[in-house]
């Protein structure tokens, strides 16, 4: 037992330690092999990473449409194969860039302007069926056995637009309302001696020769008369009022002149034609004449050197300006079922916004013969007018088309209107022809496998010339379908009368469309913008300029309801009436306006033809082709942006710069008015709107981040199946028939709360106009439901904004008055504040 080494003995420890350093080194090298390897994969993995971040991200950007579309619910599947993809909306935008040209635009013209097409006409019913053709041929529609007319009312117009929504293929049709219009019978116009004999009887008609050959043919289609204008007879003496505005007629009463029983004769301008009769009307007048007077053409007169129309720039002294004279700013459309479609079987009511004295629209020629006895030395002799009219129920035609997109139930609505007095050239074929470039360039879309985001509906709006009509009757048959679905209006009339150009909308939509207006090339200057054609004016200067006519002229160039990004605020006058002022919806309107220094445009006269846009109003056709490429983009991104482009914090902003003024107008008149609270609601308001703004871009940010994290999954896994089929033909198996990787997983629910937030984002952003809406309207004129802006009560087409608030100072003089609207707005703006925060 003695002999026996204990357990751990020293010989043992020896033995240890000598191994020891060998052991160690291995464990070392081990070790660091094993880091070394772990290290090194590791930067591989980040490098293929990034390497696959790199490639995924340039093959999502060309992929993205199709990776949101499956986002929001398309049965469609992206395909990871880029070569069968269709373009980004990037790409979209180059080709539809490339579609509206000047040949084209011209050929439309040339099919639109050189026949008359007056509402309810066999020519505007022809038209009508031209735009559906459009239609059909550009969005591969087939055409149907039986052309489709739809009564309005019936089950077929109901659910033509009804099924929007859930339509899959384009689709076209027309709606046919009957709202009550007139046409002309007889009139007359003539100086009456002592005796009632004729001392002089006028020529009414416009002088058209072959010179124009259009408009020598179709001289006589639609005689001198306004639209809409009561029919009657007056004897009278004449009185003058200038533009007949509201402050002409105040200065006449102020004067002691009485219009009792007169014809008053006044020049066009400054106001919408049917406030002048009715300024008149309401102080007894008998009759209304309405001449263009040619110091409110600037600089092209004849007293500078310049020959009349159809040899020269100016005037034709025999042209006169036809129109309707409805009271559009109480309620527009079919005067007999305001606030309710005219269908063939409405129930109607009186007009109420119709004149109940005569008029008679007249030439220059023949006004000056009148104003020859005003003059000092005039004889100042009885005035007789005729005007005989046939009101009866017209039908009228909408034609409307659609594109569905992968958001089915979200839709941007394109329109103009059709119908002209005459030929129309400008007004409003030059709009005409401009969406008929931006439905061909969707056309081409379509046909490069290009899908929209949203739903995409043009209309071509039939009776805006009337009143607004065919747009009006169509927005209250569908108001809570539109309020639903609609979250932009798109508006063009003339797209061309002159060279300036001109843009006005909803302050939400402002930086959008300046954006837009400051990226696409001046139609004819290099080196310059679309935007800075807002500064332009003609080159057809002279040395006389009326004074007074220059001030007046001056201050529509500058209205006070430009923004400060230089976008003017919507008034009346046009289709976008019933969208943004009835329903709240955000809305724009453009196009190129007519400057002291152009030549003349004969507005709403038979010598606004296509000879005239061709020598005078848009040589070559370029501001044509800018107006549909703008009206274009505006279409392209507001129907495939994630998150709509519309800025209502801009827009509270702007709703405090109208208190703004609001508060002066009160100091001015000298009325006590606190809208403290109002402004602290305002404040609010904006607030928050900054919270929507930080919700929409984390909103689609991380939609986007999901979107793009799925389309890397799905490039790795089809790069590893390309890899096995590649092994599979090495070992001669078959890899299938389609070897491009369908993403079959559905969609996660990540990706599903993400497109739902993104949802409830732009549904914020559409309400935001909406929220401006009052049920019971502005005093005395409820069809009007926005108290934000409005068309003003004694201005027609100019924007009154804050209107019920801003008239009860500036018309009611009333602070009782102007307290309740303030507290009225301010309840809405409360409201608005509470559904606008995230």
């Amino acid at each position: 037992m003695a002999d026996e080494k204990p357990q751990g003995s020293s010989g043992d420890a020896i033995s240890i330690a000598a191994q020891s350093p060998v052991s160690s080194r291995r464990r070392s090298r081990f070790w660091f092999w094993t880091v070394g390897h772990c290290v090194a994969a590791t930067l591989l993995l980040v490098v293929l990473n990034r390497w696959t971040d790199v490639l995924v991200k340039a093959e999502f950007t060309s992929t993205e449409d199709l990776w949101i579309a499956e986002a929001f619910g398309d049965t469609h599947q992206p395909d990871v194969d880029t070569t069968s993809f269709p373009r980004s909306a990037q790409a979209a935008e180059k080709l539809f860039l490339t579609i509206p040209n000047p040949g084209s635009a011209t050929a439309a013209s040339r099919q639109y302007a050189t026949k008359p097409h007056m509402a309810g006409t066999p020519g505007d019913f022809r038209t009508a069926t031209d735009f559906l053709a459009l239609l059909h041929t550009e969005f591969r529609i087939p055409t149907p056995a039986t052309l489709p007319v739809f009564p309005a009312g019936s089950a077929a117009s109901r659910n033509a637009t009804l099924a929007i929504p859930s339509l899959s293929a384009p689709s076209a049709w027309i709606d046919q309302y009957y709202p009550v219009m007139n046409t002309p019978l007889d009139r007359s116009l003539a100086i009456l001696e002592e005796d009632g004999s004729t001392a002089w009887a006028a020529e009414l008609e416009e002088a058209a020769d072959a010179t124009v050959p259009e408009a020598g043919q179709h001289a006589e289609a639609v005689p001198a008369w306004h639209g809409l204008s009561r029919g009657g007879e007056a004897k009278g003496r004449l009185v003058y009022a200038d533009y007949g505005r509201k402050q002409d007629y105040d200065a006449l009463v102020a004067d002691g002149v009485d219009l009792n029983g007169a014809i008053v004769i006044t020049r066009y301008g400054r106001v919408f034609r049917g406030l002048k009769i009715k300024g008149a009307e309401e102080l007894g007048a008998a009759a209304v004449l309405m001449y263009n007077d040619p110091r409110d053409d600037g600089t092209v007169t004849v007293e500078n050197g310049y020959v009349p129309y159809p040899n020269g720039p100016a005037r034709n002294p025999t042209s006169l300006q036809r129109g309707t004279v409805q009271y559009s700013s109480m309620y527009p459309g079919d005067p007999t079922t305001p606030g309710f479609p005219a269908y063939e079987n409405s129930t109607r009511t009186e007009g109420l916004n119709i004149p109940k004295i005569p008029s008679l629209p007249i030439s220059w020629m023949n006004a000056q013969v009148l104003l020859d006895e005003l003059s000092t030395g005039g004889k100042n002799r009885t005035v007789s007018l005729v005007n005989h009219v046939d009101d009866r129920v017209i039908p009228i035609w909408n034609t409307m088309g659609v594109i569905p997109g992968h958001i089915k139930d979200e839709v941007i609505v394109l329109g103009n209107h059709r119908d002209a007095w005459v030929m129309g050239a400008a007004d409003p074929s030059s709009g005409t022809v401009s969406v008929h470039e931006v439905v061909r360039g969707l056309g081409a879309l379509l046909q490069s496998g290009w899908k929209p985001l949203r739903t995409i509906v043009i209309a071509s709006w039939d009776a805006e010339e009337f009143g607004l009509i065919g747009s009006t009757e169509w927005g209250e048959d569908f108001a809570d379908w539109i309020a639903e679905h609609v979250v932009a209006y798109i508006n063009v009339d003339s797209s061309v009368s002159g060279s300036r150009f001109r843009l006005s909308g909803s302050p939400s939509l402002a930086y959008f469309l300046r954006d837009i207006a400051e990226e696409l090339p001046h139609p004819t200057k290099p080196g310059l913008t679309l935007w800075d054609a807002s500064k332009d004016s003609g080159v057809l200067y002279g040395a006389h300029l009326d004074t007074a006519a220059a001030e007046v002229l001056a201050k529509r160039e500058q209205p006070k309801t430009s923004d400060s990004l230089g976008v003017r605020a919507l008034g009346g006058g046009s289709d976008y009436t019933v969208f943004l002022q009835h329903i709240g919806v955000a809305s724009s309107d453009s196009g190129f306006r007519s400057t002291l220094s152009d030549p003349v445009f004969h507005y709403h006269s038979v010598y606004d033809t296509q000879r005239w846009q061709e020598l005078y109003g848009d040589p070559g056709f370029l501001r044509h082709v800018t107006v549909a490429k703008y009206l274009g983009l505006q279409t392209l991104r507001l129907a495939d942006a994630l998150v709509l482009p519309l800025n209502t914090t801009y827009y509270a902003a702007e709703l405090e710069a109208y208190l703004d003024r609001v508060e002066q107008l009160a100091s001015t008149a000298s009325l006590a008015l606190d809208v403290a609270s109002l402004r602290e609601s305002l404040h609010t308001l904006r607030a928050a709107s900054g919270e929507l703004d930080a919700e929409k871009a984390d909103a689609e940010c991380e939609l986007r981040r999901l979107l793009r994290r799925r389309a890397k999954h799905a490039w790795i896994k089809r790069k590893l199946r390309n890899t096995l089929c590649g092994l599979k033909r090495i070992f001669g198996s078959d890899c299938g028939a389609d070897r491009r990787l369908r993403n079959k997983g559905g969609q996660s629910k990540c990706v599903a709360e993400a497109v739902q937030r993104v949802r409830a984002v732009n549904r914020k952003l559409a309400a935001f106009e909406r929220g401006l809406i009052h049920e019971k309207g502005l005093m005395d004129r409820e069809w009007y439901r926005h108290l934000g802006v409005a068309p003003g009560k004694w201005l027609g087409y100019g924007a009154t904004t804050l209107p019920a608030l801003t008239e009860s100072i500036t018309i009611e003089k009333n602070a009782s008055m102007a307290t309740y609207e303030a507290g009225r707005l301010q309840t809405l703006v409360d409201r608005l504040a509470v559904e606008l925060r995230p």
